[in-house]
């Protein structure tokens, strides 16, 4: 148990830390107000952890989230393949990831790019 409630601060407190270095590295203070902001929520999550450790909530909310960002970023991901393949530039794309390679990508085109010398500040 004492070992939990050191974790718990130390937590808090790398956290501290961590924020207050991030509000001295941004530039001018217009964006200060939103890492402020979300800086603070994420403050109460990390001061509430041993209440919903305590009441179970921790893994039902941690479900809750993580199924939630899966869905949304698969989404996300599926929404750019489509409009990668209406452009039709996914032979650029690595064959993984479903590209072409680069003779299908000649085959296609038709032609290929050859670079001779390339000069630098001259």
């Amino acid at each position: 148990m004492l070992h939990q409630l050191y974790g718990w601060i130390q937590n808090i407190a790398v956290y501290l830390i961590v924020a207050a270095a991030v509000m001295h590295a941004i530039p001018g203070n217009d964006y200060g107000k939103y890492v402020g902001f979300f800086s603070g929520l994420v403050l109460i999550l990390l001061l509430f952890t041993p209440v919903m450790k305590l009441s179970g909530m921790e893994e039902t909310f941690r479900e809750l989230y993580q199924n939630s960002q899966y869905e949304l970023e698969r989404q996300e991901i599926e929404l750019v393949r489509e409009r990668l393949e209406e452009a039709d530039i996914l032979e650029f794309l690595p064959e993984e990831y479903g590209g072409m390679d680069d003779g299908e990508a000649e085959e296609k085109n038709g032609s290929s790019i050859e670079v001779e010398e390339i000069r630098v500040g001259e």
